[in-house]
């Protein structure tokens, strides 16, 4: 399939370490809000970014995804759709994936080797070795704190981390995560730690101080 938008293919040096956001439709309920929280977040220093919205409504994700794109664009950082290939597809930008490895194979297939493709493995290394032969190219484990945003998510212990390093791949740490939070993640092996809350719990314009403030705990200001 053709994309309308072009296929930026990140070096891995690019999106490998840092913080990775994902956006939240209550926290973040319409477009300007959106886009000003997404906008400050990209200035404070994002390794990713994400867009989850469940909502049904096609043309709102596109519209939203869309403009998240050229943000991301002008800041050289990777967007990610969560769970719909379709729309990575149409916007020529990454997607991440349950825990399904024929999900994950078809979106490598789909997307190309060239597109980010992101596995949850909750507590796994099992669903993780599955995620990387099916060409994953970062592994997510959690929850390990409670969480706001999945309290019934299954919980992990930091310990998995740093079993994980076998794969060779980035490691993310989502699941309650704040400042001194991200900084036992990393200590414990995460090259990435996945906020929502942290990051846009404060309201739009704090964003990018909370990104900020986050790299600074987690030690990827170097």
């Amino acid at each position: 399939m053709i994309c309308p938008h072009p296929v930026i293919e990140m070096h891995e040096s690019n999106w490998q370490r840092g913080v990775y956001a994902l956006t939240d439709a209550t926290l973040l309920p319409d477009d300007d809000t959106l886009l000003t929280a997404a906008e400050g977040a990209l200035r404070g220093g994002l390794a990713l970014l994400q867009y989850r919205d469940k909502s049904s409504d096609e043309a709102h994700r596109y519209r939203q995804a869309a403009a998240l794109a050229g943000l991301c664009r002008e800041f050289a950082t990777p967007l990610i759709i969560n769970d719909d290939v379709a729309l990575a597809a149409r916007l020529g930008v990454g997607v991440h994936l349950g825990q399904q490895d024929a999900a994950v194979a078809g979106a490598r297939e789909r997307l190309g080797p060239g597109v980010l493709v992101g596995a949850t493995c909750h507590g796994s290394l099992e669903l993780a070795a599955r995620a990387r032969r099916a060409g994953a190219s970062y592994l997510a484990f959690g929850r390990f704190f409670a969480s706001r945003t999945k309290p019934g998510a299954p919980p992990a212990e930091l310990s998995l981390l740093g079993e994980a390093a076998r794969f060779g791949l980035p490691r993310v740490a989502i699941g309650g995560i704040d400042g001194d939070r991200a900084a036992r993640a990393v200590a414990a092996g995460a090259d990435l730690v996945a906020v929502v809350h942290a990051v846009f719990g404060a309201g739009a314009a704090a964003s990018e101080a909370a990104v900020r403030e986050l790299r600074q705990r987690a030690g990827f200001t170097s």
